[in-house]
């Protein structure tokens, strides 16, 4: 790393190898595979030119034109236009919704959430995460308190039905009677069916709850209205930007303002959620904003608001119907019987291959998914299920005849397993050990026809890294 300049002004490439190779190998990864992470996608070369610009060098604690140091002129200006462009991308009213744009992520967004309006040990109640929910919606096992939601947080999970996949809002408001939580949590991690607010407010209001939607894997499709929005009936809603949306990694947090309720006597009860939600942000759980990030977010929601992006949108969900379809004519079961969004769960129960060995061998020949419960599941750490999203594939320029070979492939591979299973026996770390010294040239073939499609299709940023 010796040299005749400061290594200050050196480019990577120029300054540490080592790791440009690292960065270098990924991004071929990225490119010979098939990404089908449902939470994961590629964002645009300008949101990267954002992240890796001199942003990252400016300390700015606080709100805009509210800062606790100097020197903030154009970061307000920055992080001001992150908020009205958010608002906008949702097409809401700044005299009825806020925002604040600083949450490091979608996780410190919701913990955020539950300082400001529960109090601690206040009860919440989020979709199970064996059903589809998210870790931080209050995930615990009768062992162990998983997330750290459930740490300070009471929560009580409500559920699908076994056979349907569907929830159960009938036993959701049932339960919701008996708890009485402060805050109603609607939002999915791998639930592949639109919610229904309009019941999920319903059951809030007959509690006296706080309805918070936790969009961050279809925010991208609320923007684009190819599904139906939360902020037709709930109070607070946060997202992720770095999935359907295509932004920077971070989170959003949108409140309402104005007028909550009116009482029998006419007295109007006024929102008091801005001032909690913002003062739990900062300084409540987080320092400095991530500015390099918020000038992401003010890019990709104004990039969100384009024809192309709308258009993206719907290939995103033609496009896991796609997958949906052609992989049900391979005789595989879909949990909820099929998607209205951008994911499916495929229930392995039948087939005979346990989600972490068909999680596995997939990412052996470069399809990378995610081992998942489904309902029914009883161990997260043993599921029986595989969760495939389209996003990525569909920000490549694939279409629907793209992913009925796509399908193809994973039946392919899920096929291999069984034959791998056939002479490892049950356990995983023996299928590892028996798929790559047994069936290393079957893996390679295989490998070699996903990679030479996938070269078929590009990836936005830069070139090699």
């Amino acid at each position: 790393m010796s040299g005749d300049k400061s290594y200050m002004n050196k480019h990577l490439w120029e300054l540490d190898q080592e790791l440009f190779k690292i960065i270098q190998d990924e991004k071929s990864r990225q490119k010979e595979g098939l990404e089908m992470i449902a939470s994961e996608n590629y964002t645009s070369l300008s949101v990267m030119e954002c992240l890796g610009s001199c942003l990252s060098n400016k300390y700015s604690e606080g709100l805009p034109n509210a800062r606790y140091y100097g020197g903030n002129e154009f970061i307000d200006k920055i992080e001001t236009l992150a908020q009205k462009r958010s608002l906008a991308t949702f097409s809401l009213d700044a005299t009825e919704w806020g925002v604040n744009v600083q949450p490091y992520s979608g996780s410190p967004a919701n913990f955020a959430v539950y300082t400001g309006i529960v109090e601690p040990h206040g009860r919440i109640m989020g979709l199970d995460l064996p059903d589809g929910g998210h870790l931080t919606h209050g995930f615990y096992t009768p062992q162990k308190k998983v997330s750290a939601t459930a740490m300070f947080f009471e929560p009580l999970p409500y559920k699908v039905d076994p056979q349907s996949g569907l929830i159960d809002y009938d036993q959701l408001a049932q339960s919701a009677r008996l708890f009485r939580p402060r805050l109603i949590i609607a939002g999915i991690s791998c639930y592949s069916r639109v919610l229904d607010y309009k019941r999920f407010k319903q059951i809030a209001d007959d509690c006296g709850a706080y309805l918070m939607a936790d969009m961050s894997h279809v925010s991208g499709l609320v923007a684009a209205k190819v599904i139906p929005s939360p902020f037709d009936y709930c109070d607070i809603v946060t997202t992720t930007t770095h999935k359907t949306l295509r932004g920077p990694r971070s989170g959003v947090i949108f409140f309402r303002k104005g007028v909550r309720l009116v009482k029998p006597t006419g007295e109007k009860v006024l929102y008091d959620l801005e001032n909690r939600i913002n003062a739990a942000v900062f300084p409540g759980l987080q320092g400095g904003p991530h500015n390099h990030q918020i000038a992401g977010i003010a890019l990709c929601m104004a990039q969100a608001q384009t024809e192309e992006f709308k258009n993206y949108q719907q290939q995103v969900v033609k496009n896991a119907q796609a997958l949906c379809k052609k992989l049900q004519e391979h005789g595989y079961n879909i949990s909820a019987g099929g998607t209205d969004v951008h994911l499916i769960l495929v229930n392995l129960k039948s087939v005979g291959l346990s989600g972490g060995k068909a999680e596995f061998i997939l990412d052996e020949v470069n399809i990378a998914c995610n081992k998942n419960t489904v309902p029914g599941d009883a161990s997260a750490l043993n599921p029986s299920g595989i969760r495939l999203g389209t996003p990525a594939l569909t920000t490549r320029g694939m279409k629907e005849q793209d992913l009925y070979k796509v399908a193809d492939f994973i039946d392919s591979t899920v096929k291999l397993g069984l034959e791998i299973q056939k002479k490892s026996g049950p356990k995983l770390v023996d299928f590892k050990k028996v798929a790559l010294e047994d069936f290393k040239d079957k893996i390679e073939k295989l490998k070699n026809e996903v990679k030479e499609f996938a070269l078929r299709f590009p990836l936005p940023g830069h070139d090699n890294y």
